[in-house]
C-alpha cells in the first residue's frame, strides 16, 4: 500500500517535482566558474534563491540536509519536501558502489525538520556480483522498514550501471541499460522493500534513438518505444523519471516519447534541465542577476515542464 503522496503532487495528482540534492555534481559546476573551492555558504545562498524563486511552481522540492535546509524553509508554503538522506558519490576504488547514508541523520530526524518524504539513491547492476547485490537489498529493506516506521514516503532513485564498462555515456553502454533500468524496477518493486516511489531513469539512451541524437543510432524509435512499454509493465508502483542533467527541450521531448509509447510515469524530479544554467550567472554576476534567471530562464523552463506533464503523466491517487 502506497502511503498517502498529496503533500507532494499537485492538485492533480502529479508529481512535479524540482530536484536540488546536488552536493559533489554542483560544486564542480560552481568550480568551474571561479578560482577558489566553492563555499559551504555560497551553496547554501544558491539553494536558497533557487528555493524562494521556483518552489512556487513545483509540487514539492528534493534537498539535502547538509546544505539545503536554509532554502527548505524558504520554499512556498504549497510546495512539499522531500529529503535526501545518502552520502553523496561513491567509492571509486571498487566496482561496488555500496551505498551508505549520512552518519548524522535518520528518517525521525529528517522527518523532524519537515521532510515529507524520504529519498535515497541507490547504484544497482542486475547482473553485478551476488553479494554485492544481497548487500544493497538488506540495505534497501532497513531503510524502507525505518521510513515504515515514521510514516514517511520512501522514494528510491536507481541509478543503473554495468561493473565491466566505465562510461555510462557510451555506446556500449547504451546497448544494455533497458535490461538494466528496467529489471532493477522489477527487484525494488518487491514489497519487502516498502518502497512507495520509484525515481528512475530513462529506460534507453535518447541520443542514440533514431532521430534524437547526433551520433550512432543504438534503438529505432520502434525498438526505444518497446523499452518503454516494458518499463510500464516492470512495476506495479508509481514512478517518475529523474532528468539525468540533459537538456531541457530533450528531456521534454523524452516525456513526449515516454507518454506516446505507452509509458504511464506519474511525473519527474527534475534537477539540473531547470536550473542548472543559473550557476554561471550566480557567480559571475551575483545574486540579483540570478534572481532575474531564476524569474525568466528557469520560471520558463519548469512551467514549459508543467505544460508538457500535463498532458503526458498519469496522476496517483490512494483510494
Amino acid at each position: 500500500m502506497v502511503k498517502d503522496l498529496s503533500k507532494l503532487q499537485t492538485k492533480d495528482g502529479i508529481i512535479s517535482a524540482l530536484a536540488f540534492d546536488q552536493r559533489g555534481a554542483l560544486k564542480k559546476m560552481m568550480a568551474k566558474h571561479q578560482a577558489d573551492e566553492p563555499t559551504t555558504e555560497q551553496i547554501e545562498a544558491l539553494k536558497t534563491l533557487v528555493s524562494e524563486e521556483l518552489t512556487k511552481y513545483s509540487s514539492s522540492i528534493l534537498l539535502d540536509p547538509e546544505y539545503g535546509l536554509p532554502a527548505s524553509r524558504a520554499r512556498d508554503e504549497q510546495c512539499g519536501l522531500l529529503l535526501a538522506y545518502e552520502k553523496t558519490g561513491y567509492d571509486t576504488s571498487s566496482t561496488s558502489r555500496l551505498p551508505d547514508c549520512l552518519v548524522e541523520w535518520s528518517v525521525k530526524r529528517l522527518k523532524e525538520e519537515g521532510a515529507d518524504g524520504i529519498k535515497f539513491l541507490l547504484y544497482y547492476d542486475v547482473d553485478g556480483d551476488q553479494y554485492v547485490n544481497l548487500q544493497k537489498h538488506a540495505y534497501i529493506e532497513r531503510l524502507g522498514s525505518e521510513c515504515q516506521a515514521e510514516s514517511l514516503p520512501f522514494f528510491l532513485e536507481i541509478l543503473s550501471y554495468d561493473e565491466t564498462i566505465e562510461d555510462n555515456t557510451s555506446v556500449e553502454f547504451a546497448k544494455v541499460k533497458p535490461r538494466k533500468v528496467n529489471e532493477a524496477m522489477k527487484v525494488f518493486s518487491d514489497e519487502r522493500f516498502k518502497v512507495d516511489v520509484l525515481k528512475v531513469e530513462i529506460p534507453v539512451n535518447m541520443n542514440f534513438v533514431e532521430g534524437y541524437g547526433t551520433g550512432e543510432v543504438v534503438y529505432s524509435k520502434e525498438e526505444a518505444a518497446e523499452y518503454f512499454r516494458q518499463q510500464e509493465a516492470s512495476t506495479n508502483l508509481p514512478y517518475i523519471y529523474l532528468s539525468a542533467g540533459v537538456s531541457t527541450k530533450l528531456f521534454q521531448d523524452t516525456l513526449v516519447f515516454a507518454h506516446e509509447a505507452g509509458a504511464k510515469f506519474n511525473g519527474v524530479l527534475c534537477g539540473r534541465a531547470t536550473w542548472a544554467g543559473v550557476v554561471p550567472v550566480y557567480i559571475e554576476q551575483g545574486e540579483e542577476a540570478a534572481r532575474e534567471w531564476l524569474r525568466t530562464v528557469g520560471r520558463e523552463n519548469i512551467e514549459g515542464l508543467n505544460a508538457v506533464l500535463s498532458r503526458t503523466a498519469n496522476p496517483w491517487v490512494v483510494i
